[in-house]
C-alpha cells in the first residue's frame, strides 16, 4: 500500500460524534503503552500523526485518521492502565463496545498485544469480545525488535495458546522501529477493506468477554 495522504479527522468522545460516511474502517487496539500510536504511524509512514497521551490510560476518545480518501484508520483508547478509576475503566469500555458492535463501516480490528510477555487477561477477554461480537480481528506482537530470534516461536505460541487463535503462525510479528511487518500488515489489512459491509443484525451484542477491571 502507498500511502499518499493521512490526515486526522476527529476524536469522539461519544456514538454521536463518530464522523459520518461509508468509508471502511480498520480499528486499532491494545493495553495502553503498548505502541499503538507508533505501529500507526509507521503504517502510514508519518512521524507524528497520531500522538501517544503524556498520562497513560487517560485517553478517552477513539480517534479516526483518514488514509488516501479511501478509508480510515481507527485508533481505540488503551486498556488494562492500574492507576485508572473504575468509573473511567467503565466509561472506556461502554464507548469501545459501541464502537465495536454498532460500527458497520467497521471491517477488523489490530490487536496489538507486546511481544516481549504474555498476553494478559484484559488482552485475553478482549479477544474473546471480538470472537463473540463477530468482528474479524488480526494479533499483531509489537516491539519485535526487542525479542531475540531464539524466543521467537514460543512467542507466537503462547500467544496463540492464550488468545485461541487458530495456529501460531497467524500472530505476526512488528516493529515500528525496524519496519518488520509493515508489508505482511498492510496485505492482511487490504483484504479486510475489500470486504462488504457488516450486517450489524447478525452480531451478537453481548457483554460476555468484556475486559475486566484491572484488579490492582
Amino acid at each position: 500500500m502507498h500511502v499518499q495522504t493521512a490526515e486526522f479527522v476527529l476524536s469522539a468522545g461519544r456514538a454521536d460524534q463518530f464522523p459520518s460516511g461509508h468509508w471502511p474502517e480498520i480499528a486499532f487496539a491494545g493495553r495502553s503503552n503498548v505502541g499503538k500510536s507508533s505501529m500507526i504511524n509507521r503504517l502510514l509512514s508519518r512521524r507524528n500523526l497520531a500522538h501517544t497521551s503524556s498520562t497513560p490510560g487517560r485517553t478517552r476518545t477513539i480517534n479516526f485518521y483518514q488514509v488516501n480518501d479511501r478509508f480510515l484508520f481507527v485508533d481505540l483508547p488503551g486498556y488494562g492502565y492500574a492507576k485508572v478509576s473504575r468509573d473511567l475503566k467503565d466509561a472506556w469500555w461502554e464507548l469501545v463496545e459501541g464502537y465495536l458492535t454498532g460500527r458497520e463501516q467497521l471491517r477488523g480490528v489490530i490487536h496489538i498485544v507486546d511481544a516481549r510477555h504474555a498476553p494478559t487477561v484484559q488482552d485475553r477477554e478482549l479477544q474473546a469480545f471480538l470472537h463473540a461480537a463477530a468482528v474479524p480481528s488480526l494479533v499483531v506482537l509489537t516491539k519485535a525488535d526487542k525479542v531475540s530470534p531464539g524466543r521467537r516461536a514460543a512467542a507466537q505460541e503462547v500467544a496463540a495458546s492464550s488468545l485461541a487463535l487458530p495456529s501460531s503462525e497467524t500472530a505476526l510479528f512488528f516493529s515500528a522501529e525496524t519496519g518488520e511487518g509493515v508489508p505482511e500488515v498492510w496485505r492482511a489489512m487490504e483484504e479486510r477493506l475489500r470486504a462488504p459491509a457488516r450486517t450489524l443484525g447478525r452480531i451478537v451484542k453481548t457483554r460476555a468477554g468484556r475486559p475486566r477491571r484491572d484488579p490492582r
